[in-house]
């Protein structure tokens, strides 16, 4: 499963209703390190499809979102398991250490 792109209308339904962890990018098209993580959070979602789901919510078009969660700086990566955010971080960072935090957190 690919990344999906998650806006302020969808966030419940694709995020805290989900049956399975979301990992949740919170990102913009205009940010350094967010385009540098990005495909190792694709590569992730392929190689961990049915453990985890990863959401991509852009900052800029959907700020309800952000704010709502609190973030201040990008990339800001969250994983919700049963509706509930459980773990979060900030920054960029490589795949293997990506994996790490997502494994130990579900």
């Amino acid at each position: 499963m690919a990344t999906v792109a998650v806006t302020d209308d969808t966030f419940d339904t694709e995020v805290k209703n989900s049956d399975i962890p979301v990992v949740v990018d919170f990102w913009a098209e205009w940010c350094g390190p967010c385009k540098q993580i990005g495909p190792a959070l694709e590569e992730l979602s392929e190689e961990m499809q049915g453990k985890i789901k990863v959401a991509k919510v852009d900052v800029d078009q959907n700020p309800n979102t952000a704010a709502a969660m609190g973030v201040r700086g990008i990339p800001a990566l969250f994983i919700f398991k049963d509706g509930q955010a459980i773990s979060n971080r900030a920054g960029a960072a490589p795949k293997a250490a990506l994996q790490n935090w997502i494994e130990e957190s579900i």
